[in-house]
């Protein structure tokens, strides 16, 4: 098996870098937002925080490809690193402190590329998450001060806690039906939004998340965190990894109930006749 250490270490360091710059800029009254053509906001710290860590790749792994939300991709090869400089930017720029970079590298293998290294820092919360393909996931302030994390053993929907962003999204993609008949299955469901989800998944806290519609820098790094604190993720059509265009996270226990009721054959979904 590939050693994923140095890779991992690499993906702190970048981490802590975007976390120095992104905090620097945080709830500043002259803050820069502009409108991308999908109508959501950019910041000047998510452009900043992505120049840094590409340049800094550049340097520590210039065979290296890199995608990036906002710069797209740069260089070929059998290794890509994926970054979203700040998943949660609206909530960056109005203050609310549930934000993170997240840092993945994906490597070639059969069926495309998969995620090896993952890490979501959220200092405004003071939380990181990390994980590397064999090496398990894990939750604190560096590798050295570090606490394994593992998914929950809920195995019930009766007794679960479902996460997700928005209703909105579920609505304009005719799959809201199935979601809020999910929410009533459930024992509790809550909006965190973005990538906190994911990592209360991983961490247990909560047992089930899905989006409707999501990019590959969005989840990149969630997977691989997910997967090694033995949970599953998939898209919406089940198909494992975060190339579907949408997720669906949960301890794994779970997953076919989750994808019963919003998965691409659930009432309202893709593919249903």
């Amino acid at each position: 098996m590939a050693d994923y250490h140095d890779d991992l270490r690499l993906a702190h360091v970048l981490a802590d870098a975007a976390d120095a710059a992104t905090m620097e800029r945080f709830k500043a009254l002259d803050l820069k937002v502009e409108t991308k053509p999908d109508m959501t906001p950019v910041s000047e710290a998510d452009k900043a925080a992505e120049e840094l860590i590409r340049g800094q790749l550049s340097r520590a792994r210039p065979r290296d490809a890199v995608l990036g939300e906002e710069y797209g991709l740069e260089g070929t090869g059998p290794r890509r690193w994926v970054v979203d400089p700040i998943d949660g930017t609206k909530n960056y720029v109005r203050g609310v402190p549930v934000w993170a970079t997240l840092i993945s590298l994906m490597e070639a293998g059969e069926g495309g590329y998969h995620p090896v290294v993952g890490v979501v820092s959220a200092p405004a919360l003071g939380r990181r998450w990390w994980a590397a393909k064999g090496l398990g996931a894990y939750t604190g302030r560096s590798l050295a001060s570090a606490t394994r994390i593992h998914v929950s053993n809920v195995s019930q929907l009766a007794d679960a806690s479902f996460a997700y962003s928005s209703l909105s999204g579920w609505e304009e993609r005719g799959r809201l039906d199935g979601f809020l008949d999910l929410t009533r299955a459930c024992w509790r469901t809550r909006a965190y939004g973005d990538f906190w989800p994911y990592m209360m998944v991983a961490e247990g806290s909560v047992d089930i998340c899905a989006e409707p519609e999501l990019s590959l820098w969005d989840m990149a790094a969630n997977v691989i965190v997910v997967q090694e604190a033995g949970g599953r993720f998939t898209g919406l059509d089940g198909r494992d990894g975060p190339h579907s265009g949408n997720a669906a996270a949960s301890n794994g226990l779970l997953h076919d109930e989750l994808l019963r009721h919003v998965g691409d054959t659930a009432d309202g979904g893709p593919g249903q006749v």
